[in-house]
């Protein structure tokens, strides 16, 4: 009787939410980066409560003040201040916000219109689809951040319109992932089961088939997500972007880059805010891929 409910017990099947977490699990970098990416989001959300000051709050008495551990530091402000007396710590805290918000909606964006136009193009075959092919390799034949300068441009300089021109440059990414995933499962045979039983086109596409693409769309998501920060950080350092005061990283690399050799802090601390930022966002990456795709788990 026993052995036969041990028996039970082993042959129950594994939840996907289980299985998902076992494979992503097994890849301590995946962990490390979830950890990160984790702090750095509650330090988006908690910004007003953990800063020890205002983002565009300057002092006086503390113009390029060195970190805490440097000859002359303090723990008024615990990674020094910059060339008009702002702490550092406080507007690397509030930068996480505009980092994360650019990343978010520059993958919403991108992800949306990609994804309905792979879809699209992935269902209807023919014209339609050598079209946006053939546009997509078009877009994909200049370097990203040429093209989001560019853009920029046209728009004009600001966070907004950075962020505009950055999610142009990864549509065709979403786009080529789409068609190739729904590509893959029109052939198979819970789709042909699916139009035999009279299912609509519309049906067809958003409850049929996409769900089953979406694995390869949030890895997609997730690699878009880290070089979305880039590129935005990038414009910012241009000139192009967030716009002085904004405590965004590439901005305030921007605003310090003649202070590089006598204040070393504040260049390299936002620096590194972006470094460890894209880093964690990237391994995090990776364990989702091992975990959702099928040919990677063993």
């Amino acid at each position: 009787m026993e052995a036969a409910v041990e028996s039970r017990v082993e042959e129950t099947p594994e939840t996907p939410l289980r299985e998902f977490w076992r494979y992503f699990s097994a890849n301590p970098g995946a962990l490390i980066g979830l950890g990160v990416v984790v702090f750095v989001v509650l330090l988006a959300i908690f910004a007003g409560a953990i800063a020890p000051h205002g983002p565009a709050e300057n002092h006086d008495d503390a113009f390029l003040l060195p970190p805490v551990w440097a000859e002359g530091g303090g723990w008024n402000y615990p990674l020094g201040t910059d060339a008009i007396g702002r702490d550092m710590l406080s507007r690397l805290i509030y930068g996480t916000r505009f980092s994360l918000l650019i990343g978010c909606i520059v993958v919403a964006i991108s992800m949306t219109i990609g994804v309905a136009v792979g879809l699209a193009a992935g269902f209807f075959r023919g014209t339609f689809d050598i079209l946006v092919m053939r546009l997509v390799d078009i877009v994909l034949t200049m370097p990203s951040l040429l093209l989001a300068i560019v853009l920029v441009a046209i728009l004009g300089p600001g966070l907004v319109n950075a962020m505009i021109a950055v999610s142009i440059t990864y549509l065709p990414y979403f786009v080529r992932v789409t068609r190739a995933a729904v590509i893959g499962e029109m052939a198979k045979d819970y789709v042909t089961a699916s139009r035999v039983n009279g299912a609509s086109i519309l049906r067809l596409m958003a409850i049929t088939v996409l769900p089953n693409c979406m694995a390869p769309v949030i890895v997609q998501a997730t690699l878009s997500f880290s070089s979305a920060i880039i590129d935005a950080a990038a414009l910012g350092f241009l000139g192009l972007g967030a716009q002085p005061p904004t405590p965004e990283w590439g901005t305030m690399l921007a605003d310090s880059r003649e202070f590089v050799l006598r204040a070393w802090w504040v260049v390299t601390l936002p620096g590194l805010a972006i470094l460890v930022t894209v880093l964690a966002i990237n391994l995090m990456g990776d364990g989702l891929r091992d975990a959702l795709d099928p040919r990677l788990k063993r």
